[in-house]
């Protein structure tokens, strides 16, 4: 391994010197840092991370606790992509990951024991059960948190905007003539509540009553559930004419539903999802759905929870919220244009 020692020789430096440039001290001039660090780089310098924490009090390690009730948090379409760019985020920035599972060698311990354990810096929480008593302890712990798509007292958040997206969702397919709009929504949770309070009142906005029966409860990525609540809504004596799902995964468990019927998409039923996954892009027809953005959700949680470990007293505890895009696809069939709408 390279030593600062080989480095301070070959810039004709001392070795405080060299110490300073790598570490990011302010009072060397900024042209003698930068041919340090290069030629450090050139050279093949790699810090020794056991030194590195000793001298900063700093693991430069952050904790990934995704577990959802099915264990589906790395196969998960959806999170999967936000924990890829949490990941590269926090890479650029000198951190690595771990994940924390509760389990060390066949060990059972809480998350808080497993963070402390590793001697992570901070914790990224998502697709969890956030009222579980063991989530809540690590959440009332002094280490640092940034959750995504829940928000709680004290801790910083990111949440994609399901209101604007299930209002801009809902309005499309009025603007496409649909009147008859049905719901298959998640389960519990302030994902849902906030995505079914919006489809509400964007339809009484429009000017819309919704029928109980066009309402139905599901689960998350629960494919045979949505096809099962795609026969309810088909049997009823007025059936929908579009049919909104939970997500993408969900909504091909209701097209093949519809498809086992006989019946065509969207020439006599439309269809919509949530998330955008790549899949629901290359179906036919193309699935409409609300791309969420998670690549802004991963990199915004990296940054504020690396923000939060260097700079704790001035990082500010807020939520921040992040807007999807519609991608219209071609699974909702034109009726007829409304005239209130362009």
């Amino acid at each position: 391994m390279i030593s600062m020692k080989e480095i301070a020789k070959q810039c004709n430096v001392s070795v405080a010197t060299v110490s300073k440039a790598l570490n990011g001290y302010s009072d060397i001039g900024e042209e003698t840092k930068n041919y340090i660090l290069r030629t450090a780089s050139e050279m093949g310098y790699l810090p020794n991370s056991s030194a590195r924490a000793l001298k900063t009090k700093r693991t430069f390690n952050l904790g990934v606790l995704f577990v959802d009730e099915a264990r589906s948090g790395l196969t998960h379409d959806y999170f999967n992509r936000v924990l890829e760019s949490f990941k590269s985020t926090a890479e650029a920035k000198g951190y690595d990951i771990t994940f924390t599972s509760g389990n060390v060698s066949g060990k059972r311990m809480t998350y808080l024991e497993h963070c402390r354990y590793r001697g992570v810096d901070g914790v990224v929480m998502a697709c969890v059960d956030f009222t579980a008593e063991e989530v809540q302890e690590l959440l009332l712990s002094d280490i640092p948190v940034v959750t995504i798509d829940h928000i709680c007292d004290g801790r910083i958040s990111v949440v994609s905007n399901n209101i604007q997206g299930m209002e801009e969702l809902v309005t499309y397919i009025y603007k496409k003539g649909h009147r008859k709009i049905a719901y298959i929504h998640g389960d519990d949770t302030s994902v849902t509540k906030n995505r079914l309070g919006s489809f509400y009142r964007t339809l009484q906005r429009l000017g819309i009553e919704e029928p109980d029966e066009y309402v139905k409860p599901s689960f998350y990525r629960d494919a045979d559930l949505a096809g099962e609540r795609t026969g309810e809504l088909l049997d009823l004596k007025d059936p929908p004419t579009c049919i909104l799902y939970p997500d993408d995964y969900a909504a091909m468990g209701g097209i093949n539903e519809i498809r086992e019927r006989g019946l065509r998409i969207p020439e006599d039923v439309s269809v919509a999802g949530y998330d955008g996954i790549n899949i629901a892009q290359v179906l036919e027809p193309r699935l409409t759905t609300l791309c969420q953005d998670t690549a802004a959700i991963g990199r915004i949680a990296a940054e504020r929870l690396i923000e939060l470990i260097e700079h704790p007293k001035t990082t500010v505890i807020e939520k921040y919220t992040v807007d999807g895009t519609l991608f219209k696809g071609a699974s909702v069939k034109t009726l007829y244009p409304s005239k209130n709408f362009k």
